[in-house]
């Protein structure tokens, strides 16, 4: 059975719509909780894929948060060596801190569901599925990045230009939400309390709305960018085995 790992920093913030596809393609997941678990204890090059959560915590905040340096190193490995590996909103800050870029918080709050652009790469790839014309999808950070030297760059916002980039074959960064769920939602929605009060324009209320008009439609189409990147991930791992050793 394939394996993969989530490294979750609330607990509310889990793999929403990605768990049920990749159980349906044969994967056992385990969720690593940081501040709990010890990542030290992993080996960052094992599992078949490695999926960064979000968190209300900046990739910068290494003294206020020490296992933020645990994440990166694993992080570091993990991207030297090409494998899969996804970041969401702070994993995807993690991921471009983990590669040299720059974290730093932004001018503006991006908090609501609006639309994302994608770059002609982007177009190419099965972020397809999640293009303005298919649905809106969920923004939920403060804190954003400079793409990282020699990755390729996805997706832009109205608000932030860096909302996606690849990295290699297998890495791929998202600052915004495809995971999340209707349900899954309103956990956010108290979680984050504080942070919707004190972010003028924003309100429970409002988020709710916009959350009921969106979700089914960002539900149907994040399983079918899912299954396409995961198929894309095992497409690379069957050529790469495929591909005739070379001799040194």
């Amino acid at each position: 059975m394939k394996t993969a790992i989530a490294i979750r920093h609330v607990a509310f913030e889990d793999l929403g719509t990605l768990a049920a596809v990749l159980y349906q393609m044969g994967y056992a997941v385990t969720y690593v909780e940081m501040g709990l678990d010890c990542l030290n204890d992993i080996d960052p090059l094992l599992s078949d894929l490695v999926v960064v959560l979000g968190g209300p915590i900046g990739a910068y905040e290494k003294q206020d948060y020490p296992f933020l340096v645990d994440e990166l190193h694993f992080l570091e490995h993990r991207l030297e060596a090409d494998l899969p590996t996804l970041g969401i909103c702070l994993g995807a800050q993690l991921m471009a801190h983990a590669l040299g870029a720059q974290v730093y918080p932004g001018p503006v709050k991006e908090i609501g569901w609006s639309p994302i652009e994608l770059t002609q790469t982007g177009m190419q790839s099965p972020l397809l599925y999640l293009a303005a014309e298919q649905s809106a999808v969920l923004h939920w950070h403060g804190d954003t990045f400079d793409l990282p030297a020699g990755a390729v760059h996805l997706a832009t916002s109205n608000k932030y230009q860096n909302q996606g980039f690849t990295w290699g074959r297998n890495g791929l960064a998202l600052q915004f939400h495809p995971e999340v769920t209707a349900s899954g939602l309103e956990r956010w929605f108290i979680g984050h309390a504080c942070e919707i009060r004190a972010t003028p324009g924003v309100s429970v209320t409002q988020l709710r709305q916009e959350t009921a008009h969106y979700i089914n439609r960002l539900e149907a189409q994040a399983a079918k960018f899912w299954q396409a990147w995961l198929e894309k991930l095992e497409k690379e791992a069957s050529n790469k085995l495929a591909a005739p050793a070379t001799s040194t």
